[in-house]
């Protein structure tokens, strides 16, 4: 697979009651007592699952009788994977619901539907079952334009957020927030909170320098985030110069987060008793999402890819002509807590799969840090030194650091990775300290 893959196939494409400048939050942050303690988040729930099912904002909201969007004009800004517990659609559930106005709705990148491709434009459209305009916020235009916003009183963002800083979603939320903020007459904004698929307490990998903020990189934050996206909208609009909007502008707006109720930070996915619907056509599963996390970024630039036609999402990598055996010899000891399966396919391509051994121990973002050093090793010429403009400004932007993109075209394997993951690391823990009063669940 062509080391571009990574950026046409997947999408480059949310403090309790406490109320906070222009921020609130409803809802239950309770953990719901004890869960299935798993090594691996890796593995499906199991069919006797006996924990207490996470309850996500969207059914809590429900449960709470509309209570917040009684009376008001609503647009929604959602995607396939906008679902209810019993997965029927956000879009359907605010269309019936009573009291509440859904008037208009709101697409990111992929469309409502989830079926367009990453980095393919998506026109403005109509929903099948309820007759509503859809406004495509990755087509004409990014973020919704004051017509766009005319006649509502809220917009409610429903998205799943998969946990890594390039995931679109995130993005199109915080260009969301800043039109709605921005209008003479504001916008109020209800965000739907749903959880963080690789839970909530790893925090990992590249911090985004100044100067290098895009579409795939809209926050200042680790490629790892351990935040959920109703978190990440509590801390954006919290805190001065997260969005580009005037201060004035940021106090007079109003954001709710409807939090869940029975999902606390070391949940990962399989212990949610949630069924996963895909939020883009190379994320069909909460496996693929961690593998977006840990190999994505290793296979930007060099021959590295990440996925055998079109199984194991982000999770089988291989290397030009290598073995499995050289993978394994080359990174298998390389991170704790990851184990590397040697992979035979059947037309004969080699590769391992990704398992994670030991989640406790597993830093998600390192193996990707591990195969840039490989691929100077196993190319002479230094691939990072041959890359043409276009491949330097992508991985810029999904990195997030050009300084070390500058030290791996000039020492390429000679390169420090130690001090650069401990840099990083020393970034995290502040970026931790810094949105833990937004946090909303323990």
């Amino acid at each position: 697979m062509d080391r571009r893959e990574f950026f046409r196939l997947t999408a480059l494409t949310t403090l309790s009651a406490t109320l906070l400048p222009g921020c609130a939050s409803s809802g239950s942050s309770s953990s719901g007592g004890s869960s299935p303690t798993v090594s691996s988040p890796d593995t499906s729930p199991p069919s006797n699952f006996n924990g207490r099912k996470t309850l996500l904002g969207i059914d809590v909201l429900e449960a709470d009788g509309f209570s917040s969007l009684q009376g008001q004009r609503v647009g929604l800004v959602t995607h396939k994977a906008g679902v209810n517990g019993r997965g029927q659609r956000t879009v359907d559930v605010l269309a019936r619901a009573p009291g509440v106005k859904l008037t208009k709705l709101f697409g990111p990148e992929h469309g409502i539907d989830g079926n367009a491709a990453a980095e393919v434009a998506v026109k403005n459209a109509r929903d099948v079952r309820t007759g509503l305009p859809i406004y495509s916020l990755y087509g004409a235009t990014r973020r919704p334009t004051p017509e766009m916003l005319e006649g509502l009183d809220v917009i409610v963002i429903d998205f799943q957020d998969i946990g890594s800083r390039s995931y679109t979603y995130i993005s199109c939320m915080r260009y969301v927030i800043e039109a709605c903020f921005s209008l003479d007459r504001p916008v109020r904004v209800v965000v739907l909170d749903r959880p963080n698929p690789l839970g909530g307490e790893k925090v990992d990998g590249p911090f985004i320098e100044r100067g290098v903020k895009s579409y795939v990189g809209a926050y200042e934050m680790p490629y790892v985030h351990g935040l959920t996206i109703g978190e990440i909208a509590r801390w954006a609009v919290a805190t001065p110069g997260v969005l580009e909007i005037s201060e004035a502008q940021r106090k007079r707006g109003s954001l709710e987060v409807i939090s869940m109720r029975n999902w606390n930070r070391s949940l990962l996915w399989n212990q949610t008793g949630l069924n996963w619907v895909p939020t883009s056509p190379r994320i069909p599963n909460p496996q693929a999402a961690l593998g977006y996390a840990m190999v994505g970024l290793g296979c930007i630039i060099g021959d590295f890819s990440h996925t055998y036609r079109d199984q194991m999402h982000f999770r089988f990598i291989r290397y030009g002509k290598r073995k499995s055996d050289d993978l394994i010899s080359a990174l298998g000891s390389s991170v704790p807590g990851l184990k590397l399966e040697p992979k035979v396919m059947p037309d004969g391509t080699q590769g391992v799969y990704t398992a994670v051994s030991n989640w406790s121990r597993f830093k998600p973002t390192a193996i990707s840090l591990h195969m840039m050093r490989q691929s100077c090793l196993w190319d002479s010429t230094n691939p990072f030194a041959q890359a043409s403009h276009l491949e330097r400004d992508l991985f810029n932007k999904h990195v997030g650091s050009p300084n070390f993109l500058n030290e791996l075209r000039t020492q390429g394997a000679k390169i420090d990775l130690q001090r650069w993951m401990t840099r990083w690391a020393g970034d995290a823990e502040a970026f931790r300290s810094r949105t833990s009063p937004y946090r909303l669940y323990s």
